[in-house]
């Protein structure tokens, strides 16, 4: 295994890959007890696995080979819970009904870590640092993955006026940028620097939702009504081209100033499926939307290992799309076609992507496919019991 410094420096890299959570909380799981979730792993080889990808399913997490796509472990853990990288090469950020828990996936079973809060929501890692924002209590916690390892990590914690479906980023300088809202109402965000004292606010973004990293440091926050940019020490709003234009799910690369979001404009629909995708540039402060011509989800979102924007169409292709000049270069096979339900927790194909591959998941084939970015072709297949709902890794580069 590499050395925590090592791990540190390939989080660092990609954190902008791998960023953040998406739309909402966890909600209904139950924790089973580490010892059934050790007893489960027990009866299976002790030999770790490298750079394990991880998958829900109704009654616990697949973990399998990222090569071959086959399960090597199955974690039970009842209820509907939630994956996300934890930034380093071993462990999993499990969000479940009482808080987030840690899963080393190299050796398949849950540890005894826990930052037990109501409504764990979004994870994200960025330079060497992981943030948790947990939506019940509003409390921020940023940890150094390198000590998931150990039972009681080493953690800061930054508790929000008020408790909301929040996100927050720690940048290099040790600013935080984090969200402002109630449980009614969000609003916007504030920075605060390395000892917690404010240094930026901007309120005018209304139902602030989701985060994404772009290069050179960039933070864009999403809005019903357009971003909030803050860079180089200044928070700037870019509106939407629409009166209403929700932004609520981004990604971002630091190998491109511009970040992929999605782009919503129907304030009364009860599920809008949209077909356009925003792309704002954090050097021009400019919003783009493109039109794809295919609905997707808020699952549909990636960036490549160059940086491109790749989105996962209900057409069943992976939209790749040159950021720089907002138009599609080309398209990817990948699975049938497919429709969004209603219902946000039920399971819909979705992408996850690390180095040149992309993972897809087809929950209705109960498959996952390893997908090579560059050639287009299909690696592996993983075929399951149970459908496949969300999809996760850990970082290895």
């Amino acid at each position: 295994m590499s050395s925590s410094s090592s791990r540190l420096r390939r989080a660092a890299t990609f954190s902008a890959l791998l960023f953040t959570s998406v739309v909402m909380t966890a909600c209904g799981a139950e924790d089973t007890d580490d010892k059934s979730a050790a007893e489960s792993t027990g009866k299976r080889s002790a030999a770790t696995v490298e750079d394990p990808l991880a998958v829900t399913h109704d009654g616990g997490i697949y973990v399998l080979d990222p090569e071959t796509l086959e399960v090597v472990g199955d974690v039970p853990l009842k209820g509907y819970n939630r994956v996300n990288p934890a930034g380093d090469d071993k462990h999993i950020m499990v969000s479940t009904s009482q808080g987030f828990r840690v899963l080393d996936a190299t050796r398949r079973q849950l540890t005894g870590t826990r930052f037990e809060g109501a409504e764990p929501g979004h994870v994200v890692q960025h330079a060497g640092k992981t943030v948790l924002f947990t939506d019940g209590t509003g409390e921020v916690t940023v940890l150094d993955p390198a000590e998931l390892g150990k039972r009681k990590p080493k953690t800061e914690t930054y508790t929000s006026p008020s408790p909301h479906h929040g996100v927050a980023v720690e940048l290099e300088n040790g600013e935080l940028v984090t969200t402002l809202g109630t449980a009614k109402k969000r609003t916007g965000i504030v920075v605060l620097d390395k000892q917690r004292k404010e240094i930026a606010r901007n309120e005018k973004c209304p139902e602030v939702h989701g985060e994404a990293t772009a290069e050179d440091e960039a933070v864009v926050i999403g809005c019903e009504d357009g971003v909030l940019l803050y860079k180089d020490g200044k928070i700037t709003k870019i509106d939407s081209p629409t009166e209403y234009g929700r932004i609520g799910n981004q990604k971002g690369s630091g190998k491109s100033p511009v970040v992929l979001g999605d782009y919503k404009q129907d304030p009364e629909a009860e599920l809008e499926r949209p077909e356009k995708v925003s792309l704002i540039n954090t050097e021009t402060g400019k919003l783009k939307l493109l039109d794809l011509g295919t609905s997707y989800s808020f699952r549909s979102l990636a960036r490549g290992p160059g940086g491109e924007a790749l989105v996962l169409g209900t057409d069943g292709k992976i939209h790749v799309i040159d950021p720089g000049k907002a138009e599609v270069s080309r398209t990817i096979p990948a699975v049938d076609e497919w429709r969004e339900p209603l219902d946000w927790q039920q399971a819909r194909p979705e992408i996850f992507v690390r180095g040149r591959t992309a993972y897809v998941t087809e929950p209705e084939r109960k498959k996952v496919y390893a997908i090579d970015l560059e050639s287009g072709k299909r690696k592996a297949t993983g075929t399951f019991e149970k459908k496949p709902n969300e999809i996760t890794g850990t970082v290895s580069e």
